[in-house]
């Protein structure tokens, strides 16, 4: 007889992003090449201000720190910030073991179990695994491909609240679906959260990732957003620092700090070493975010082209970030991707890619669809577009036959 597991355990669900890793080790194994669009773990050079900080540091011992983070970090964090037109202060930076970290606290500290969170999906998958290992319900909000992904009239968020609702998550601009969010949208978001007591969380770890026109706006740059808004954010993505595991938790809401320290007393503190990296990363020039999207912008132009030219295959236009949530002529995503890993082969190299199921809440959707980050270079995802079109065509559970879908 096995020993009980808690009701949060049973409804853990699995990464869409990670959890056909096995396969995709059993393949390398075999000496098979595998392209790596599972995940958005970015390819680009750390900046070198962060190493050398991190190289150089000569601490005898490497101890706690503060449970809000590094006073220098905070201070500088918020400096940062301001110079971005996001007018905040050092006590309104909370530093947290990445953004993931800062979205478990917020939804702790403003929601009990059984309350709701609305949230447009696709959405990043990891919300619904927050959602359950701390006993909130998600109420999703479906977007759509054929309109790429936009976001419904807050009329429809409107419809959607009830007397357990505690707030409106949103990314922008947008994992997976690469969307981004104008002023006026927010601007109508933040007045129904404003009407009905509720928060905005703004998961704003992409920010540095826009590719037409201006920076999508933070929603703390919105007036009146004082007292309603949570913004998360990260370092992992811009700096291409996803293993320092550094982000923030920023609001000006000063009833929400403390708990929130408290909430992070519990795990001590954030990466001491990390931290120290970061504070002389925030010092990197302003070209390197221009290279960045630079090199950004030319993936996703290769992508898009790519994948608009095989039969079949449905992208959305994209504006930020680094991934496309793809529809494919296929019957299950999650068995076409455990194929490519484990039968499918072109020139001994296959594709990882995340199933488009795991970033619904709602039970069936995302079948055919897959997200896709074009993290690698534009000569390595040309190849990985090469295994996607090969496989399209010897895929047995094809949908669409490629006369049909060349005539369309």
């Amino acid at each position: 007889m096995s020993l009980p597991l808690s009701d949060r355990a049973k409804v853990m669900p699995p990464s869409p992003i990670r959890k056909l890793a096995p396969y995709a080790d059993a393949a390398k194994k075999e000496g098979v090449k595998v392209f790596h669009l599972n995940i958005g773990q970015p390819d680009v050079p750390s900046p070198k201000e962060y190493w050398a900080a991190v190289k150089g540091c000569e601490l005898e011992v490497l101890e706690y720190s503060n449970s809000a983070g590094i006073a220098e970090l905070r201070e500088k964090a918020a400096a940062d910030y301001c110079k971005q037109g996001i007018n905040i202060t050092a006590d309104q930076v909370l530093v947290t073991t990445a953004g993931s970290e800062s979205l478990s606290i917020a939804l702790s500290i403003i929601c009990n179990p059984g309350d709701e969170v609305i949230i447009p999906e696709p959405l990043y998958a990891n919300y619904i695994g927050f959602a359950a290992g701390t006993g909130i319900q998600v109420v999703p909000i479906t977007t759509h491909i054929e309109n790429n992904f936009a976001l419904p009239d807050s009329e429809e968020f409107a419809k959607r609240i009830t007397d357990r609702t505690r707030a409106i998550v949103i990314c922008n601009p947008g994992n997976p679906t690469g969307s981004t969010y104008d002023r006026a949208q927010l601007e109508s978001l933040l007045k129904l959260a404003r009407e009905n007591n509720l928060y905005i969380i703004a998961d704003e770890v992409y920010r540095e990732f826009y590719f037409d026109g201006e920076r999508p706006l933070s929603v703390l740059q919105l007036d009146g957003s004082d007292e309603n808004v949570i913004m998360v954010d990260s370092v992992s993505k811009r700096f291409s620092l996803c293993g320092a595991r550094i982000g923030y938790f920023v609001t000006r809401n000063a009833a929400l700090i403390d708990p929130a320290i408290r909430f992070a007393q519990a795990r001590l503190s954030s990466p001491t070493l990390e931290m120290i990296g970061v504070i002389a990363a925030l010092d990197t020039p302003l070209s390197y975010y221009d290279a960045l999207r630079e090199e950004y912008t030319a993936r996703r132009d290769v992508l898009t082209q790519r994948l608009r030219a095989i039969p079949g295959v449905t992208c959305p236009d994209i504006q930020g970030a680094f991934y496309a949530k793809v529809q494919l002529p296929i019957d299950d995503s999650d068995k076409f991707c455990k194929w490519m890993l484990e039968e499918f082969r072109h020139n001994n190299q296959t594709v990882m890619m995340a199933p488009g199921t795991g970033f619904y809440s709602t039970p069936g959707l995302g079948k055919n669809q897959v997200r896709i980050a074009y993290v690698l270079k534009i000569e390595n995802l040309n190849l990985a577009m090469d295994c996607l079109e090969v496989a399209l065509a010897q895929y047995p559970g094809r949908t669409v036959t490629t006369e049909t879908a060349t005539a369309q």
